[in-house]
C-alpha cells in the first residue's frame, strides 16, 4: 500500500518526531510505501528518508499569541486545515495514495473533517488520537457519530481497553500504544540493556544512573521534586541527569533558574536542550533507570510517551500511579508512588534505589515481556488491518 502521512505539527523535539519515525519504519518494514504530506513551510526535525509532498498554505502556531491574536490565529489555522484536507482529497481522487494517516489528532481535526469533502475520501483516512479523557469525550463522540456514514473514515484511539471510556462506535478502533525503540545508535535493549541489568543482579554495578527526560513544563513540578531528592539518603552512589527542552521563553528561564539553584549538588547534572534522534536515544541508553515524578489527571487517559520510551529501551522506571495505571497493573517494571504525595515519592524513590539490585532480575523479565506486547510493529499491523477492512 502507498501511505500518505499528513503531518502539520512542527516541533524541534519530542515524541511527535519519534512517533512519525516509528510509523514510517514499521510500515516500510511491512512492505508498504510511505510519503509525507506537509504544509509548504513545514520544517522537519528529522530525516525520515521518504519523499515529501508540499501542500499550499503555511503552518499557524500559537507561540506568543494571547487574547484576540490567539483567536484570530485559531480561525486562520482552521481555514488552512480545510485547504489541506481538500488537497488531500484531490490526491486521493487522483490515485496518488491508497490510505491517508494523520498521526496526531484531536476532536478538532474531526470537527474540521465534518465540514470538509475529505470525509467522503475514496481511500481510507485514519486519524490517530493519543487518548481521550472524560472532559473531551463528549466532543470526540459527537464528531465521531457524525462521521459514522463516512465509510472510509477510521478513528484509531491509543488506549488500553477494547472500548473508549466504556463506549463503542463502528468507526472507532481502540489500539494499544507502541513503544519507542532506539533506531539510530549501535545499542540494543535485548543485548546491552539486559547485560547492564545483569550487572546489578550480580552486584557488579555500584553507581545508579537515573534520568529525568522530556519537555519541561511547570505541571511537572521539577523544583519541588529536586528539593525532595536533595534530602534523600541512598545506600549507593547515585547520579541524576535532568534534561529539559523548552519552547516558551518563560519555561526556558524557569528551567535555568532551577539549574542554578541546585548546581551545588554533585549528584545532579542539567541539560537545557532538545534531544533528537541518536542523541536522544543514547541519553536514554546511558541511563540505568528513568524517573517520571509528575502527576496529572490526563495521564490516566493519554498514553505516556516517556513511559513507553522506557519500556522500548527496557529501563526500570519510577512513576506516579496515575500514569497509565493499566500498565503497572500488568507489568512489574519499576515502582509507583501515590499521585501528588511527595512523602510517598520520597519513600518510593529511596526504596527503588536502595533495593535496585534485588529487583533487577524481575525488572529485566517484566520489561522484556512488556516490550514484546507493545512492540511498534504491532501498531503498524493494526493500522494496515484497519485500512484494508472495507
Amino acid at each position: 500500500m502507498r501511505w500518505a502521512i499528513f503531518e502539520n505539527i512542527m516541533t524541534p523535539g519530542g515524541h511527535e518526531i519519534e512517533f512519525d519515525r516509528l510509523l514510517v519504519k514499521e510500515l516500510q518494514g511491512l512492505g508498504h510505501e510511505v510519503f509525507f504530506c506537509v504544509p509548504e513551510d513545514f520544517v522537519f526535525s528529522a530525516d525520515y528518508g521518504v519523499s515529501v509532498k508540499r501542500l499550499g498554505g503555511k503552518t499557524v502556531t500559537y507561540t506568543g499569541a494571547k487574547g484576540l491574536t490567539k483567536l484570530l490565529r485559531s480561525v486562520k489555522r482552521e481555514w488552512r486545515r480545510q485547504g489541506w484536507y481538500r488537497e488531500l482529497l484531490s490526491m486521493a481522487q487522483a490515485g496518488d495514495m491508497d490510505a491517508v494517516l494523520v498521526p496526531t489528532s484531536t476532536y478538532r481535526y474531526l470537527r474540521a473533517l465534518n465540514r470538509n469533502p475529505l470525509k467522503n475520501s475514496p481511500v481510507p483516512i485514519i486519524f490517530i488520537l493519543h487518548g481521550i479523557n472524560p472532559g473531551e469525550a463528549p466532543k470526540f463522540f459527537r464528531e465521531a457519530e457524525k462521521l459514522l456514514p463516512c465509510r472510509n473514515v477510521r478513528l484509531a484511539v491509543l488506549n488500553f481497553a477494547d472500548d473508549v471510556l466504556g463506549r463503542r462506535l463502528a468507526n472507532v478502533c481502540p489500539l494499544r500504544p507502541p513503544t519507542y525503540t532506539p533506531r539510530d545508535i549501535d545499542w540494543s535493549p535485548e543485548i546491552e540493556g539486559r547485560k547492564r541489568l545483569k550487572e546489578f543482579v550480580a552486584g557488579e554495578a555500584r553507581e545508579l544512573k537515573l534520568g529525568f527526560f522530556g519537555q519541561y513544563r511547570r505541571e511537572k513540578r521539577l523544583e519541588e521534586f529536586l528539593r525532595i531528592f536533595a534530602k534523600l539518603n541512598f545506600t549507593r552512589p547515585v547520579k541524576l541527569l535532568v534534561q529539559g527542552s523548552t519552547m516558551d521563553p518563560r519555561d526556558g528561564e524557569a528551567f535555568d533558574k532551577i539549574s542554578r539553584e541546585f548546581s551545588g549538588d554533585s549528584r545532579l547534572e542539567f541539560w537545557h536542550r532538545a534531544l533528537v534522534g541518536a542523541e536522544w536515544q543514547q541519553a536514554i541508553a546511558d541511563a540505568d533507570a528513568l524517573l517520571m515524578p509528575y502527576s496529572a489527571p490526563r495521564y490516566r487517559y493519554h498514553w505516556g510517551g516517556m513511559l513507553f520510551t522506557a519500556i522500548g529501551s527496557e529501563k526500570p522506571t519510577v512513576a506516579s500511579d496515575d500514569l497509565n495505571p493499566e500498565v503497572w497493573q500488568s507489568y512489574k517494571i519499576g515502582a509507583t508512588f501515590k499521585s501528588g504525595d511527595w512523602n510517598d515519592l520520597a519513600r518510593c524513590l529511596t526504596d527503588f534505589v536502595n533495593d535496585f539490585d534485588a529487583n533487577a532480575a524481575t525488572y529485566a523479565a517484566e520489561l522484556a515481556r512488556a516490550a514484546k506486547d507493545f512492540a511498534p510493529t504491532n501498531l503498524a499491523r493494526s493500522l494496515t488491518k484497519i485500512a484494508e477492512d472495507r
